[in-house]
């Protein structure tokens, strides 16, 4: 049988002893890598077992731990910044960019682009236009056929979705104003009722916009339920008028604004190579060795002596017994492999668990149960009374 090589009890690194070289010109790695091969050595039986491994079997083993738990590490930051990053370039001209030291703030984009879709079947916003028709009332006729104006316009009745259904009605801000018209009594009214408070003469403490659209939709909406002319019912883009309209309403219109189907569901692509568009583009690099604590250099450890487990099993399984002086010895390949699979699959889900503990949503939700502790403890503290 051949020799089998022997770990000598010492070592020293230098660049260019790992596989990939992710972090050979690191201090700190170069530091720890020989007090790494000594620890597993130690925890596998050296010196009374010998350890049929070489050094560069132990930096294997640990830049291997080392980049294990930066995958993880960048798995869960991807997770939790992805929302706010996609989208965002990765490359301008030829300047990458890093984000693996970046600090993410969440922004509001992801809900931003969600709301436009929103917007666009509500009518207040989106990215897809809405165009208005309408059509005669005649008297005594209850029924229109909206596919006959779709015609007449140059569309066919699959081209478009209804979307609002309307009796010519006042302006709102008519309405808002009343009957008093744009008088100094309904401009003061309409002062009053958008927040403008009047200081004297023509001074106006200014409201933000939002205020009179708020004032005006409200004016709609009470217009629509309570005091609309007509009801309707529309069915695949037969209208039906209730009640049917008299003499008075003819001539009027009923106005309807409507998208375009072709339009409705388009996706909106951005088809720019730089940006990003999945996560495998998110641009992270391997942790640097140095900037990890003594948490994770801790778990690094462990991680790499199960490392060292396995090789070693593969390493012994070549040879289930070594013969001795008057004997056999029979080596332990089968515990070792499995003493290695399960310690590398607790100090994964060791690992997962801790970082899913420190997520954002984790954190949130520790501080609303401490806060909600808080006061359920002060409730308990008796009100001070005062005498005199």
């Amino acid at each position: 049988m051949a020799n089998i090589p022997i770990w000598p009890g010492s070592s020293s690194f230098k660049p260019g002893d790992t596989p990939f070289g992710f972090y050979d010109y690191n201090p700190d790695f170069q530091i720890d890598a020989d007090k790494v091969a000594k620890f597993c050595a130690l925890r596998l039986g050296y010196p009374i077992e010998n350890v049929e491994l070489q050094d560069i079997n132990f930096y294997t083993a640990f830049e291997e731990a080392v980049t294990v738990y930066s995958n993880v590490l960048f798995a869960y930051k991807q997770r939790e910044d992805y929302l706010s990053i996609e989208g965002s370039k990765y490359s301008y001209e030829e300047t990458q960019v890093d984000f693996s030291d970046a600090l993410i703030t969440p922004n509001l984009q992801p809900i931003i682009n969600l709301s436009q879709q929103y917007g666009t079947w509500a009518g207040v916003g989106g990215n897809v236009d809405w165009y208005s028709g309408s059509v005669n009332l005649t008297a005594s006729v209850q029924d229109y056929d909206l596919n006959e104006w779709a015609s007449s316009v140059g569309l066919t009745g699959s081209d478009v979705e209804i979307m609002k259904i309307f009796y010519e009605p006042k302006p709102a801000s008519f309405e808002f104003l009343g009957g008093l018209g744009y008088s100094g009594a309904a401009i003061a009214m309409f002062g009053d009722s958008a927040g403008l408070t009047a200081y004297g003469g023509n001074q106006f403490l200014m409201m933000p916009l939002s205020f009179d659209l708020q004032a005006i939709q409200q004016v709609e909406m009470y217009r629509d339920v309570l005091f609309s002319n007509h009801t309707f019912q529309l069915i695949n883009n037969k209208l039906r008028i209730f009640p049917i309209p008299g003499s008075n309403d003819s001539g009027g219109k009923i106005w309807f604004e409507y998208m375009l189907k072709s339009d409705e569901f388009c996706v909106s692509i951005d088809v720019d190579p730089k940006k990003i568009s999945n996560i495998s583009q998110v641009p992270y690099r391997n942790v640097d060795y140095d900037s990890i604590n003594s948490v994770g250099r801790a778990w690094i450890f462990e991680y790499t002596l199960a490392l060292v487990k396995e090789m070693l099993g593969y390493v012994r399984g070549k040879y289930t017994q070594v013969p001795i002086p008057g004997a056999e010895v029979t080596l332990n390949q089968a515990d070792l492999l499995t003493s290695a699979t399960d310690d590398k699959n607790k100090l994964i889900d060791r690992l997962r668990d801790y970082f899913d503990s420190t997520s954002r949503q984790s954190l949130l939700e520790r501080r609303s149960a401490e806060s909600d502790a808080r006061m359920n403890e002060l409730d308990k503290v008796p009100m001070v009374i005062y005498v005199g």
